[in-house]
Order: C-alpha cells, then structure tokens, then sequence
C-alpha cells in the first residue's frame, strides 16, 4: 500500500505541460476543483474526466499512475458511496426495502456521481505534483502570495514549509517501509490479527519513524543555517517565473473548457 502513495512524486518531462508556467498550473488546478463542485451532474463529470484524460496524455504520463494514486483512497470512497446509499432518499418506492433500510434510485445516482468525483478530484491534484518540481512550485506559491507580504505575512515562510512537507512525503514513506521490514524480520505480525493488535502492532513502527523524522528536520536546519538562510529577504533565483506566449494559449483552452463544463449546470441537473 505505501508504494501506492505518489503525493509529492515528480515525473520529469518536455511536454507542453511541464514547461506551463506554475502558477498557470496551480491556479488551473484549483479552478479545476472548483468546477468539479459547480458542475456535479453526469455531463459536467464526464467532460471533466475527458478533460483530465487528454492532460494526461498531453504530460505523458503512465495511466496506471492514477490508479496508484487512487487506490490509498478506496476504503473513504466506499465509506462515502455507502453512507449516500442508505442516507440519501428519493421519490417513490425504494428499489430495495430491508427492515430499517431502504435504498432509492436517487441514492444511487449520488453516490457514482459523488464517487467519481472524489477520483476526478485527486487524479487533478495530482497531475500537478507529477508534472511540477517542488522547488518550481515553491516559487509558483509565493509569487501567487507576494501581495500578502504587505501586511507583514509570511509568505515565502510558508511557500516553503509546503515545499518541504511535499518534498518529503515520498522520504517518509520508503523509510516507513525500511522500519516495517526490519520489524517483519524481527519476527512482528504487522498483517495478521484484530485489529485491535494490528493498531498495538504500529506502535514499534511509529516511535522510530518519529525520531527518524525529527532527525532529518535537525540535519535540514542545521543545513540550512550553516548555509546562511535567512528567509526570501534579499533573496535572488537562478531562474525567473515568465508568462509566455505557449502560457497564454495554454490558458485561454483551460479556461473555455472549464467554463464549458461549469455551464453544464444550468442545462444538467446534479448534486445538491
């Protein structure tokens, strides 16, 4: 399951949307979320994934990355898909009717639509970790935060923290590996038990993956200081953040598809 996770995995590449500016990349993907949530209906979903599918195959890459991005999240999707089965009702006779639950149409439709929309969701967020660097988006964050500087907000403090925490995720996650092999080895049963024991079995996991990670946050400011880091005062990068020609094509096609899929609202209903 850990090598499933690919938050904060970077691919490489000379697609045209790696060399997208990042800030054109990461206010698409939040205009992206947002009309996911405008536009809930089968044919706003529908041109959403059509929409993800064709980036995808733009940034070439692998399709089997979104299903490992997906698969962490399976059990929430099923939790959540169950939960509107039961709890959702509708007009007319239930489809089925067994003691205290009754299960409608309605509470079908909402839970495959709402389904695929939590997988639209992070299959979008990913694209942007997959086809930008974190340094790339550190930048793209503070320049989009700069005019919160004015009112003394630690922007560049902040921008950073993120890229770190990012950055570090696909570390955390092989080190936690390293630990549950070496406990394997020493005779632990991590995959077998109640779970009651499995949840006992963590503890010997968790206490080294602690200290592990308190001591490689140490080294990296030690790092830091020793390399005279002082924060983005007076601060020069090697390269500048451009809006070119290619960003600005790149930007009126996103931004007339999204409008396209967010007008499916007054033609299709959807969610609540």
């Amino acid at each position: 399951m850990l090598k499933d996770i690919t938050i904060g995995q970077h691919f490489p590449g000379n697609s045209v949307l790696h060399r997208c500016d990042p800030r054109l990349k990461l206010v698409a993907t939040i205009a992206y979320i947002v009309a996911l949530f405008v536009a809930p209906n089968p044919l706003g979903l529908a041109l959403s994934i059509a929409l993800l599918a064709a980036l995808y195959r733009v940034a070439k890459i692998p399709g089997k990355m979104i299903l490992k991005s997906l698969k962490p999240i399976v059990p929430i999707i099923l939790f959540t898909s169950v939960l509107n089965l039961f709890f959702v009702t509708g007009q007319g006779e239930p489809l089925v009717h067994f003691w205290i639950v009754n299960i409608y149409a309605e509470g079908i439709k909402y839970a495959i639509l709402l389904s695929v929309r939590v997988c639209a969701l992070i299959a979008g967020t990913s694209l942007l970790t997959y086809t930008t660097s974190p340094i790339v988006l550190t930048d793209a964050i503070e320049s989009l935060l700069r005019p919160l500087a004015k009112v003394h907000f630690p922007v560049h403090e902040l921008a950073m923290m993120m890229t770190i925490a990012l950055r570090f995720i696909p570390t955390l996650i092989e080190e936690t590996e390293k630990i549950m092999n070496a406990q394997k080895a020493r005779g632990a049963m991590l995959d077998t038990g109640t779970f009651s024991q499995r949840i006992k079995a963590l503890v010997p996991i968790l206490i080294p993956l602690f200290i592990s990670a308190f001591r490689r946050a140490d080294e990296l400011a030690m790092a830091m200081e020793c390399r005279c880091y002082h924060g983005g005062e007076g601060r020069t990068r090697l390269k500048q953040l451009k809006f070119t020609a290619e960003d600005t094509r790149c930007a009126v096609i996103i931004t007339v598809l999204l409008a396209c899929i967010c007008l499916t609202r007054l033609f299709v209903p959807g969610l609540a």
